[in-house]
């Protein structure tokens, strides 16, 4: 582990390779799994001020599921994730050609009609954030699902600390992300150079 700022990094983030492959996994993050995304209270209420601009990129179930139990709910660990459909589905999925899962906040983000990209526990991942009294976890979650990224990654050289820096720097900041970024290349040169 890198402790960085008050924060336990898992040493899988340099270890390991990673690269999303959207044509071959096809967004299964968005539509696997026992429960929604992790949300914070701050990010439930954005996304219930953003619903207008969103809706009509739900599919009808996300809708009629939103009507009745609103955006999110808690899990059985109580924590607060969004909500989903046929037992695992986020309500935020939208179906592009092909069968690619996409997500109805990031689309809206990305034509600019709304300010907010997405939950961080969904632009992070494969890292979840864990709070702790005294630290927080950083850690690499893995999922057979993302397997393909990988090896996407690690046919394009890509660790997973560099694939998601920009969200890393989101959650933490440019100082907490260049010490990151310090302590990996070291990690490197010391443990997993040739």
């Amino acid at each position: 582990m890198f402790d960085i700022q008050g924060t336990l990094v898992s040493l899988e983030l340099v270890e390991k390779f990673f690269c999303c492959d959207l044509d071959t996994c096809l967004g299964a993050c968005c539509i696997e799994g026992d429960a929604g995304a992790p949300l914070t209270q701050d990010e439930r209420r954005k996304i219930e001020e953003i619903l207008p601009d969103i809706w009509d990129d739900l599919l009808p179930r996300a809708q009629e599921e939103i009507k009745e139990n609103g955006v999110a709910y808690l899990d059985p660990e109580g924590e607060l994730v969004t909500q989903i459909i046929d037992g695992k589905n986020c309500v935020f999925t939208c179906y592009e050609p092909g069968g690619l899962c996409s997500c109805a906040i990031e689309k809206a983000y990305r034509a600019g009609k709304i300010d907010f990209r997405k939950p961080i526990s969904c632009y992070l991942y494969p890292v979840r954030i864990k709070q702790f009294p005294t630290f927080t976890a950083v850690n690499y979650d893995r999922w057979k699902i993302c397997k393909c990224a990988e090896v996407m990654g690690r046919k394009q050289g890509i660790r997973a600390y560099q694939f998601l820096k920009q969200p890393l720097i989101d959650r933490f900041g440019q100082e907490w992300y260049d010490e990151l970024v310090a302590n990996c290349e070291l990690y490197i040169k010391q443990y997993l150079s040739d």
